[in-house]
């Protein structure tokens, strides 16, 4: 298992609260240079943070990832500033309160947690492939192991709104269903992609109000441990798991099939032409 940074760099989404924050302080107290896309500032107090923000291991780019516009500036200053990247987390996301739709038409869960993670894999794959470890890794749940009809027509306008198990849950899905698909064609560049539960976590903060059901806030709270441990299995799933090969699921370090394989394709489809028609071609005109 790879345990000292040794100059290697991190790209990570949602790097200023829960287990994007423990990833970050992780890889930054092994040596690693940490670039961050992030909506919100870091934390103030954290003398870590704070001395890698002040000698440039620590590089943030502030971006709403929901916000094509936005995505695009924040995207082009990370091409034009940062030589390589070897692993990108594709970490942003959560669980949102009511039905919620994007700038750009779409589910807000649908277009954060499927939508943009292939966006940043295409358009970073330059710079993975100036990197060591050529590595994509995208944060999933094992939440959708509940739903029992995932219907890809269905993810940018759904029909009804149910939290954790309804857009949350099946657009976690759709990513590791594209990842799986994409995973051959990513080869070709020496890349890995990898889906992988961080598991429950208390991520929970302050009086922000949560997507969760009332249950799944209660056993959060009374049960589910520190973010640091989910961030623990994605740094595995980066790093330590080297043998279970490319497009797969992780959970707990242990490769599981998807439910609702036949629909990856289509999945693939929807991504790669949302992100060929609305983010290249409009940087193009």
């Amino acid at each position: 298992m790879e345990t000292q940074g040794q100059d290697r760099t991190a790209l990570i989404t949602g790097a200023s609260s829960g287990i994007g924050l423990e990833l970050t302080r992780r890889m930054l107290s092994e040596g690693w240079q940490v670039v961050a896309l992030n909506r919100s500032e870091f934390p103030q107090d954290d003398p870590l943070l704070r001395d890698s923000l002040g000698t440039g291991r620590l590089r943030v780019y502030r971006a709403d990832l929901s916000d094509f516009d936005s995505l695009r500036a924040a995207v082009a200053q990370i091409k034009a500033r940062e030589a390589k990247l070897d692993v990108l987390f594709n970490n942003a996301g959560g669980s949102f309160p009511e039905l919620t739709f994007s700038k750009q038409g779409r589910e807000l869960h649908y277009e954060v947690q499927t939508v943009v993670p292939y966006i940043l894999f295409m358009e970073l794959k330059e710079l993975l492939r100036k990197g060591s470890l050529r590595t994509v890794i995208n944060t999933s749940t094992n939440a959708f192991d509940f739903i029992r009809r995932f219907d890809a027509d269905t993810l940018e306008r759904p029909p009804t709104f149910k939290k954790l198990l309804g857009p949350y849950a099946a657009t976690k899905l759709a990513m590791a269903l594209w990842t799986r698909e994409v995973a051959p064609l990513a080869a070709a560049d020496g890349i890995t992609l990898r889906s992988v539960d961080p598991g429950g976590n208390n991520t929970l903060r302050g009086p922000k109000t949560s997507g969760l059901p009332f249950y799944a806030v209660i056993l959060m709270k009374l049960f589910m441990p520190h973010p640091s441990r989910g961030a623990s299995l994605l740094y595995e799933g980066a790093l330590g798991t080297r043998e279970k090969g490319s497009g797969v699921y992780l959970r707990n370090g242990v490769a599981r099939e998807l439910r609702f394989r036949e629909q990856g394709a289509k999945v693939l489809d929807r991504v790669r032409a949302i992100h060929e028609r609305e983010f290249v071609r409009p940087a193009r005109a």
